[in-house]
């Protein structure tokens, strides 16, 4: 039996260089938004956790759910995030495929890449260095981009402010702190994204190659729909690359509450583990590795889906 054959996904004429620039962007957008408001509890209670090492997840969600409107409370900064995750989605997942079509057809490769029932991609094929390099640019630009709503999110979710608006949120923070105020942490959040998409992007397309040739050593094994394989391969690539990168996001985060205190990556850094230890340093660890693990895996299957679907379509009309 075919090494390909247990691996089903849809036959299509060409791959994302005949793709619309368009719909990638709102492939992505749509995914994130679907991730970012389903999983925004999750998230919530990570920012929660994470602003002091006296916080704990336990008490957190008590405080939470004996509150007058416990629902609301738990989606508070969905706003923020949908915006933040939905259009930084979309950027990243544009800018992403732009890069690696690019770097595919610099590469003497000017003819359109055929799909095959042996990859679910609707992306072209690079190498393992390719893979982080252009995952680690793509990222660090869309986040620069959405800094400021990222800001707006972490201030609205935390319990340090009570802001009753996004707009008075963006004018305090303005008044008090200045233009630069909307960019607190980016330093810190571009060393947590860079390394983290770089090595998601990696770690994603070699265990969809290894879980598809799992799938076909079977002769009686049915055929795995592409689908399964990417949400499988986006849940572990994210629990893999957030594990690794956590500490940074647990710097962002006390930057975002508290730039004054924290100052900059370094200083944050060191006060933190001379505060409250080494163990600051991974707070929210399990929550940020279950919000990214099911984010990460709801995000790049209905991108991959729409984007593999759309290209059938096309391929169709050609």
């Amino acid at each position: 039996m075919s090494n390909n054959a247990a691996y089903a996904v849809p036959q299509v004429k060409t791959t994302s260089t005949s793709s619309k620039t368009t719909f990638h962007f709102a492939a992505g957008l749509f995914s994130g938004l679907t991730s970012s408001i389903l999983l925004q509890p999750a998230d919530l209670l990570k920012t929660r956790v994470q602003q002091s090492q006296s916080a704990s997840l336990l008490p957190t969600i008590k405080t939470i759910l004996s509150s007058p409107h416990p629902i609301r409370n738990l989606w508070r900064g969905t706003l923020p995030s949908a915006l933040r995750t939905g259009f930084g989605s979309a950027l990243y997942f544009t800018s992403l495929n732009a890069l690696r079509t690019g770097l595919a057809q610099s590469h003497h490769n000017h003819t359109p890449t055929k799909i095959t029932n042996s990859c679910s991609s609707a992306l072209p094929k690079l190498s393992n260095t390719a893979n982080l390099t252009t995952g680690a640019a793509a990222r660090v630009a869309a986040g620069f981009v959405m800094m400021p709503v990222t800001v707006l999110k972490v201030r609205y979710e935390s319990d340090y402010y009570s802001y009753r608006s996004l707009f008075s949120a963006g004018k305090d923070i303005i008044r008090t702190e200045g233009f630069r105020g909307l960019f607190s942490g980016f330093g810190a959040t571009a060393a947590r994204d860079a390394p983290y998409a770089g090595l998601y992007v990696l770690f994603y397309e070699q265990l969809k190659r290894r879980l598809a040739g799992l799938a076909s050593s079977s002769a009686d094994q049915q055929p795995m729909k592409s689908s399964s394989i990417n949400f499988v391969s986006g849940g572990l690539a994210a629990g893999l690359a957030t594990a690794i990168t956590n500490p940074f996001d647990a710097v962002k985060t006390r930057l975002q509450l508290m730039p004054g205190r924290y100052g900059n990556m370094v200083r944050a850094a060191r006060l933190m583990v001379r505060e409250d230890g080494v163990r600051s340093l991974f707070g929210g660890l399990g929550l940020r590795i279950t919000r990214k693990a099911l984010s990460s895996a709801l995000a790049w299957t209905v991108y991959e889906e729409l984007i593999l679907r759309a290209e059938v379509s096309w391929g169709k009309a050609v």
